[in-house]
């Protein structure tokens, strides 16, 4: 029995009962070592569900996917019914096949597919222990998979210690296991221990302080310990390291040796363990005295330590000649090519200097672990070749790979430091360089956008003749640098962008020129003909932000639409938010904010997934925009927060534009016009005064001062205002500078502004605002008629839009006109879908199978059908048919 573990069992009952009703959900257990956490995951196992466990192991931590592989051996035969890049994302990860390498998070969804598969007959309970000692790919996969778990009857409990930094896990409910009651340690140790002495048995408890394990451990040492020795002054955890090595330094040295191979092997399986420890002369026979005292149990394929902490007792207590004895033994025996990796990592730790070969394997062993998307230990990898090699150009390159590979996967602290380190060894200016581009996209990614801006400009100087391919890639990542800095950054830029000697056959060439246009509000055609050359939709995602300044917002949705699809199709989970930010972005300019608000929504969460804290920002700041627009105060405020959280860069941070915006627009949309101003007014000047949102600000600000007469204020603005719509040229800004002018206007000027600013296509969150300041101005002016006229209208487009303070603002107008309001904001059938629900219903009135909806959102088939199976009530159908029949397309 489990002493004192009362609310944790029923913790763990609790998530378990709920996975028998079908409910998915997951538990992190913290706490310390030997306090218990491996026996409550024991006390989950014995209840009866399916379950499947895997650990993490220190020795394997380098290894990607070797907790992963532990875990999806039972499931291996369903594997087969994953879908295609699923399949071929996992297997690519077990090295498995000629599959290519797949995108991290694809191997994630591939998870969450396998055990929604395994889940199908029966409830799966996955045990995970030792977390903190998972390989970072592993764990990737496993959190990736395990956030989305929702309606497959799948239970995962992670244990590990009680650092939050071990083993992250934001968005997954913890338990913190804390040391045993008094009363319970007692108990325990009388159960333990039934022949204590009273005073060692007071001495056991208050050393102990709850631990378990202590209370275990402990008696022996301090039994042979004198009485008046006082308190021990270690920590703990290191007084059961010397309580495990006191046990083991009284065994036989044969036995030792064998003990000190099983800790450096990092593996159960005996007989590797059993093939190297002969090398060093011992038997199996060896193995009987540690058996005895209870240090390890042995069966017929495995043997396993009584605890992870006598593992580290017994390599760190031997001495260092034995330790690499050990690794040395373990790499002879491990001829497979499906070792050949943990064998390099073996040589590496038997190294005693520099050692050109093992450098050699280990950058082999690197580049596939590259090509499995496990970049953490692909980084580790390159950086120890690097250290073991003897040449110093080898060495330099192994660091750019560590430091670029770095890069890749998000690790950017790690990036910069490898790239420095790099950049200090060498004087070729195209290794330089490639070193300078990964340093400065470090940079920007940690929002040290000047510093990326300086580094990138000076990088690109040095190339641009010698290599003037890789100094528009350069100078590419400087611009969006450059954007969230201001005009000067971005006039510095265009200099040397256009002062490249581009060939037209690259790629980048027509992509540069129409950013570079583009940025600056200029009109320049079809996005497709720059896109059509670039082979990668990462050569795009800048091209779809430069487009929304001249406003192709269509363009811009088309295009970033087909990306966002053939992202997912490939893969390309890292490319996602940024793109689903920029069409969020085009949605809601285009009139479909509820649209805007699932995309946004599902941005923000896989930019949090996958640590771009800068796209996190964007889009939680985004959706405070969207939030003011339906005039939620507390959600607008709860997003704002969130998007300026110190770990986002606090006030400087990448969504401190967009939070402006928003909180301007819920003032003014609630009447606080002062408020209104400050906001909008701090859009006027740099860094936001050319990005996207200070454009679209212009004509808030010139109604916000107009509604204070300020008529200065918005003269400037609407100067700003004008010079945009010529610029780029399209009708709907025209429609805004012509109601900005009729605000300024007096007499019947005015009216027919308004009347040619409905004329020019205005959008619709627009043309409700059109028609509602117009409908102001002809109450005004005593025109009632034609008033009620503009005011229904106006609360009509804003009632399908959800923007609830413009449609009571209307409201009020027609009171005041002696009429009441049409009808409430949100009052539709769609109302009631929440907006996970939203995105599922549109894609299947589309046809799509669950199965299809759950690979293109990243859900497992069986939440897709729960959420539809709670949608179609509040949309009023029974069916798929009725779905498709059901127009979706009404807000």
């Amino acid at each position: 029995m489990l002493y004192g573990r009362e609310s944790e069992q029923a913790r763990i009952d609790q998530l378990l009962g709920d996975a028998r009703a079908g409910r998915s959900g997951a538990l992190v257990l913290r706490g310390e070592p030997g306090v218990g956490k491996s026996a409550l995951l024991d006390h989950a196992a014995a209840q009866g569900l399916v379950t499947v466990r895997s650990a993490g192991v220190e020795s394997e931590a380098e290894l990607p996917f070797a907790g992963l592989h532990l875990l999806a051996r039972p499931a291996a035969p369903l594997i087969e019914r994953l879908p295609e890049r699923q399949r071929k994302a996992l297997l690519g990860a077990f090295g498995v096949g000629d599959s290519g390498p797949g995108d991290r998070l694809l191997i994630g969804l591939a998870v969450l597919s396998l055990l929604a598969e395994e889940a199908i007959e029966h409830p799966v309970l996955c045990l995970i222990d030792d977390a903190h000692w998972l390989d970072r790919a592993t764990a990737e996969a496993l959190l990736f998979a395990a956030r989305r778990l929702d309606a497959e009857g799948v239970a995962i409990l992670f244990a590990t210690r009680a650092g939050p930094e071990d083993f992250p896990a934001p968005g997954l409910p913890e338990l913190l296991v804390g040391p045993l009651r008094h009363e319970s340690a007692a108990a325990l140790l009388d159960e333990l221990e039934p022949d204590l002495a009273p005073d060692l048995r007071m001495r056991a408890l208050g050393a102990a302080a709850g631990n378990p394990l202590a209370l275990r451990e402990l008696p022996a040492v301090l039994a042979a310990s004198a009485p008046d020795e006082g308190p021990n002054p270690l920590p703990l955890t290191q007084r059961l390291h010397v309580a495990f090595h006191g046990q083991v330094s009284r065994l036989p040295s044969a036995t030792q040796s064998l003990l000190l191979v099983a800790a450096a092997a990092g593996t159960t399986e005996i007989g590797p363990v059993l093939t190297a420890a002969a090398r060093l002369g011992t038997t199996p026979a060896d193995l009987g005295p540690a058996e005895e005292l209870g240090l390890i149990a042995v069966d017929g394929h495995h043997l396993r330590l009584r605890h992870p902490l006598l593992r580290s007792a017994i390599y760190r207590g031997a001495p260092l000649s034995s330790r690499l004895a050990a690794h040395r033994a373990l790499a002879d025996t491990m001829t497979e090519p499906d070792r050949a990796d943990l064998r390099s990592w073996h040589l590496a730790s038997a190294a005693t200097g520099p050692d050109e070969q093992i450098a050699i394997a280990l950058e082999d062993t690197a580049e596939r672990a590259r090509l499995r998307s496990g970049h953490h230990g692909a980084v580790a990898a390159y950086a120890r070749a690097a250290a073991l090699s003897t040449d110093q150009q080898a060495r330099v390159r192994r660091l750019v790979l560590a430091a670029e590979t770095a890069a890749e996967a998000g690790l950017f602290e790690s990036a910069m430091n490898i790239s420095a380190r790099a950049a200090a060894q060498t004087s070729d200016p195209l290794l330089s360089a490639r070193l300078d581009l990964v340093h400065g996209s470090a940079e920007f990614g940690t929002g040290q956008h000047l510093a990326a801006h300086r580094r990138l400009l000076a990088a690109a100087d040095v190339i641009s003749t010698r290599q003037p391919s890789l100094a528009a890639r350069i100078l590419t990542q400087a611009v969006h640098a450059a954007w969230y800095l201001g005009e000067g950054e971005l006039a510095q830029t265009d200099s040397r962008l256009r002062a490249l000697s581009l060939d037209d056959a690259e790629p980048a060439a027509p992509i540069l020129r129409w950013v570079l246009a583009g940025l600056y509000g200029r009109s320049t055609g079809d996005l497709r003909a720059a896109a059509g050359a670039a082979g990668s939709p990462r050569d795009l995602v800048l091209l779809c932000g430069a487009g929304l300044v001249p406003g192709h917002d269509d363009q811009v949705r088309d295009l970033a639409a087909e990306l966002v699809a053939r992202c997912r199709e490939e893969g390309r989970i890292g490319l996602l938010p940024p793109l689903l930010f920029f069409l969020a972005e085009a949605e809601t300019f285009l009139g479909r904010p509820r649209e805007g608000f699932v995309i946004a929504t599902e941005g923000a969460r896989i930019a949090d997934d996958i640590g771009q804290r800068h796209w996190v920002s964007q889009l939680t700041a985004f959706l405070a925009y969207l939030a003011a627009l339906d005039g939620h105060a507390e959600d607008c405020s709860a997003a704002v927060e969130r998007a300026l959280a110190e770990q986002f860069g606090g006030p400087s941070a990448a969504g401190a534009t967009w939070c402006q915006a928003a909180l301007g627009m819920l003032a003014l949309g609630l009447g606080r016009v002062d408020e209104a101003i400050g906001r909008f007014s701090a859009l006027t000047v740099e860094p936001a005064r050319h990005q996207v949102v200070g454009l679209r600000s212009l004509p808030d600000l010139i109604e916000a001062a107009v509604r204070l007469g300020d008529r200065e204020l918005a003269g400037g603005a609407l100067i700003r205002l004008s010079r945009w719509a010529r610029d780029c040229g399209q009708p709907w800004v025209r429609a805004l500078e012509q109601r900005s002018r009729a605000l300024i206007a007096e007499g019947p000027e005015a009216g027919e502004l308004f009347e040619a600013a409905l004329g020019s296509r205005p959008r619709p969150f627009e043309e409700g605002r059109t028609r509602l300041l117009y409908g102001e101005w002809l109450r005004r002016a005593r025109r009632k008629t034609e008033a009620r006229t503009q005011l229904r209208t106006a609360q009509e487009i804003f009632a399908g839009l959800g923007a609830s303070p413009w449609a009571e603002r209307a409201e009020v107008e027609l009171r005041a006109l002696g009429e009441g309001g049409a009808a409430r904001p949100g009052s539709g059938p769609q109302a009631a879908l929440t907006p996970q629900e939203l995105q599922i219903v549109r894609l299947a009135a589309r046809g799509m199978s669950n199965r299809d909806i759950a690979a293109y959102l990243f859900l497992s088939p069986r939440t897709v059908g729960h959420h539809l199976y709670k949608a179609y009530p509040k949309l009023g159908v029974a069916s798929r048919g009725e779905l498709a029949a059901l127009s979706l397309e009404a807000d």
